[in-house]
């Protein structure tokens, strides 16, 4: 299982201020933000209270671009993380709806963050 994740990001506030509303439909919020005095380019934990899994951090971006899936609870939160993320300045990668390629239940949607990075909540359950 893994711990916890993250992205070095090009545009920290930005970056931030996106994943920020992007990732509320699912629960995250800012669980730590590091002191300029330990990174001074910035960085904040994100995640579902209390544990933060999620972690960005500014400086160069990571090369090549990354995909990352978050578990939605259910389908509607996957639609919910879907308009958000666009709404925070997230571009289209693929809509809300069944992948059945992956398994008949894969309910997902895909973003691309500020730095285009593949961003996507995922629900298994049926319906």
């Amino acid at each position: 299982m893994i711990d916890h994740t993250g992205l070095s990001v090009s545009d920290y506030q930005k970056s931030k201020a996106f994943y920020l509303r992007a990732l509320a439909p699912l629960g995250y919020e800012v669980i730590k933000e590091l002191p300029a005095s330990i990174l001074p380019t910035g960085a904040v934990g994100l995640g579902v209270p209390p544990k933060a899994d999620f972690w960005v951090a500014g400086g160069a971006t990571n090369p090549p671009r990354v995909h990352i899936a978050f578990r939605a609870a259910n389908r509607a939160a996957v639609e919910e993380f879907y308009k958000a993320a666009l709404a925070a300045g997230g571009r289209d990668n693929g809509p809300p709806g069944l992948r059945p390629h992956y398994h008949a239940n894969y309910y997902g949607a895909f973003v691309l963050d500020p730095d285009g990075h593949n961003i996507e909540a995922v629900c298994h359950d049926r319906g």
